[in-house]
């Protein structure tokens, strides 16, 4: 992949350009012959577009067979869109697979509710969660207007 690397929160300073973004499967959707996988990279969430006849087979595949937080870099066109969090998507031209949580081991947290008990234990992975980045990042930004 050859593309810029950039963040998914500098994302609108590439609009209608390819760029390569690295992070972790947030969530996939499907419908029918388009794959809606949400990526994040620790300064936000971002969709991808991934319609089947677009892409190589292979590229496809890979992202179809995903779990939630596997490791990936990925490749393509930011555009802009209203609908959208944050109000860009990318187009998915290329994706490399990083690293695939394994199926018989998934990532703990996933997008259902947990119990604060199962959270404590699990706090180094929860604090990845939208809500929870949210409160830190706040807290983060509030301590540092004060210093």
């Amino acid at each position: 992949m050859s593309s810029p690397v950039t963040t998914i929160s500098d994302v609108g300073k590439h609009e209608s350009e390819t760029v390569t973004i690295r992070g972790w499967l947030y969530n996939l959707r499907e419908s029918g012959k388009l794959l809606f996988p949400q990526l994040r990279d620790g300064s936000g969430v971002i969709q991808g577009v991934v319609p089947k006849n677009a892409v190589a087979p292979e590229v496809f595949d890979a992202l179809k067979g995903l779990t939630q937080e596997s490791s990936v870099i990925v490749e393509g066109k930011i555009r802009a869109d209203k609908r959208a969090p944050g109000g860009y998507e990318l187009d998915i031209s290329n994706v490399q697979v990083v690293q695939r949580v394994a199926e018989n081991d998934p990532y703990p947290i996933s997008l259902k509710e947990h119990g604060v008990d199962f959270l404590m234990e699990h706090r180094h992975l929860w604090v990845r969660t939208p809500r929870q980045a949210a409160i830190l990042s706040r807290a983060r930004g509030n301590h540092q207007s004060r210093a």
